[in-house]
């Protein structure tokens, strides 16, 4: 399985379109593009709202399946990402899921926990703590491999996930 993840464009089209032209088994965008729901772009990205997206049809919450693995993807906003992963992780333990996607810090990072792997793959546009724009792109097999790319395409920071 192989999936990329992008949130936090606040507005900008192109780096939506350029990140989702990667090959992969699945696109998702965690929050904050400021676009609109109904964008063609979007034909093929799973994709929440944001704090910042206006656009009530975006769905607050996404769960699907990719290969065998079961991803739920949020904004975090609505889960106090920036104090805590624990509304997130008892949200996953409630769902059953293997992956949890999510953004709104614009920060990246990826930890797993209890064989759940929690991944917010920065922002595209607008980073933080003097980090670049990056995405991030789930490679996983036996274990999870989790690669953050800037803008460029270039790894930033690539992780084999072991579960704790």
């Amino acid at each position: 399985m192989k999936i990329v993840v992008m949130s936090d464009s606040h507005g900008d089209i192109e780096t939506v379109k350029t990140v989702s032209s990667i090959s992969a088994d699945a696109y998702f965008h965690c929050g904050d593009s400021e676009l609109l729901a109904g964008n063609p772009l979007w034909d093929n990205i799973y994709k929440v709202r944001g704090n910042c997206d206006f656009d009530i049809n975006f769905p607050k919450e996404v769960i699907v399946s990719v290969g065998d693995k079961l991803i739920m993807m949020v904004h975090g906003h609505e889960h106090a990402v920036k104090k805590s992963l624990m509304e997130l992780y008892y949200r996953a333990k409630e769902n059953d899921v293997d992956v949890v996607l999510f953004g709104h810090s614009h920060l990246y990072g990826a930890e797993m926990k209890d064989g759940i792997l929690f991944l917010n793959p920065g922002s595209t546009m607008q980073p933080r703590g003097g980090k670049p724009p990056t995405y991030a792109v789930i490679e996983w097999e036996d274990s999870p491999i989790v690669t953050f790319k800037n803008m460029s395409h270039e790894v930033v920071e690539q992780r084999e996930m072991k579960s704790i």
